[in-house]
């Protein structure tokens, strides 16, 4: 967050709406449908049930306000209009005011496959459907109201539990089979892939205090998923003194990264 980017989110006109064009419109729909079937079998139950109640158009771009009419109904949560990247401290800020921000720019052809901003697809068909969950909106609603009154340097640890859970987490309900969560995953046809089937990821049980210590890039598929049993136990994870738990995790230091150094390639 606070990264230049090149993307520039359209803003919505008087009515509300953002014109997108045939173009933009095309891309969203490519990268609905293929990822619609990338998913199918490894996503968790409970994301192909909130996709099914937000009712997402599958042609075109939706529009921020009909997405948050939707979520509004299930849970009280809306989704709230960014230009690209934004301070930790707005971020932390919107999501206790159950808002979940959500840059408009899509992608450029160029990068359908990857890029590090995060454009509306990832914003809405990653991580919208699992704000129609109950136990998930309570969870980041708990974390925002948490990070907003961090210090700065506690609010880097909370972005490695977010990084964890929110955006690359994966689930094992006991007796069933793996299931992915994240919507960093369930955004990205690549990450999709390996996440759920490459025997060269590390896949653990999720500790918290483990995953505070775990440093990430953004650049590179993930070397190591942590695994919760169910959306309920990061609900109860609100339960818990995270704080304290930040307190701990600091004095303990940080894991060895599981990637190769790349300069000052972004790691947190």
């Amino acid at each position: 967050m606070g990264k230049q980017t090149k993307y520039v989110s359209p803003l919505p006109d008087a009515s509300g709406q953002i014109r997108y064009s045939d173009a933009e419109n095309a891309i969203w729909a490519e990268l609905f449908a293929r990822q619609k079937q990338a998913i199918r079998g490894k996503a968790c139950d409970e994301f192909m049930h909130g996709l099914d109640l937000l009712k997402l158009p599958e042609d075109r771009v939706p529009q921020l306000g009909e997405v948050s009419r939707r979520l509004k109904r299930e849970t009280g949560w809306e989704v709230a209009y960014v230009p690209a990247l934004i301070p930790f401290s707005e971020f932390f800020a919107l999501l206790a005011d159950r808002k979940f921000p959500a840059a408009t720019f899509v992608r450029t052809r160029e990068e359908l496959d990857y890029l590090q901003e995060p454009d509306i697809f990832h914003e809405i068909f990653g991580h919208t459907p699992l704000l129609t969950n109950q136990y998930f909106a309570d969870f980041t609603h708990a974390y925002g109201k948490l990070g907003l009154a961090a210090s700065r340097e506690d609010r880097v640890y909370l972005a490695r539990m977010y990084w964890f859970t929110v955006e690359f987490g994966l689930m094992r309900k006991p007796g069933e089979a793996l299931r992915i969560y994240g919507g960093g995953i369930l955004s990205s046809i690549g990450e999709t892939e390996y996440a759920y089937n490459s025997d060269q990821a590390l896949r653990r049980r999720f500790d918290i205090v483990d995953a505070l210590r775990t440093p990430y890039r953004i650049d590179i598929m993930q070397p190591l998923y942590y695994v919760i049993e169910d959306l309920r136990q990061l609900f109860e994870m609100t339960q818990q003194d995270i704080m304290g738990l930040v307190q701990q995790a600091k004095r303990m230091g940080l894991h060895a990264p599981l990637f190769p150094a790349k300069g000052d390639a972004a790691a947190a």
